[in-house]
């Protein structure tokens, strides 16, 4: 994807998220540790700019609900979490940037449950590359992308990595 498909995406995504609701803020959003805080970011962004909107925005990290962070050799990188608004009730949008093999999605749903109850989860990705599982799909789905095992998805987000752009690379082979 280009910088052109990835904003469309973004105002495609902003103007899907609102869709279903009298009240335009009554979603909350809430991006994933790392990219999909910044995807969660961009598309706040395009609602407040287009649709003169501000819905919730918050930011999950899931380090400590994998159910692989224990089995990992080195430490692992926790990162901000900071929901300041009560889940309770509400209907989320949970934002991440590649839908893979679902465990990812099931350890945020973990940590958004002890946050709170919210009404509904509802998932967003910019690319889904298949190879689940978990029966997990995304409600939101940018582009579905099918790989192979050695490939490698990456989406990029300009405030990381200076571009906006998604790519499919494959993986160098390990000695594992």
């Amino acid at each position: 994807m280009t910088e052109e498909d990835v904003n469309r995406t973004y105002l495609r995504f902003a103007h899907q998220f609102l869709e279903p609701y009298d009240d335009p803020t009554e979603p909350a959003i809430i991006g994933m540790q790392t990219r999909g805080v910044y995807m969660g970011r961009r598309i706040i962004s395009v609602i407040e700019n287009e649709l003169d909107v501000k819905p919730d925005f918050g930011v999950l990290d899931v380090t400590f609900f994998r159910d692989d962070f224990r089995s990992k050799l080195k430490m692992p990188e926790v990162k901000v979490t900071e929901i300041p608004f009560d889940l309770y009730n509400r209907d989320v949008i949970l934002i991440d940037d590649v839908l893979y093999t679902g465990r990812t999605v099931r350890s945020a749903m973990d940590a958004l449950m002890a946050y709170g109850r919210p009404r509904s989860i509802r998932f967003c990705c910019m690319i889904d590359r298949g190879h689940r599982e978990l029966p997990v799909s995304a409600d939101y789905v940018g582009l579905t992308v099918p790989t192979h095992f050695n490939e490698e998805v990456l989406v990029k987000v300009k405030e990381l990595d200076g571009e906006d752009a998604v790519y499919v690379v494959k993986r160098e082979a390990s000695d594992e």
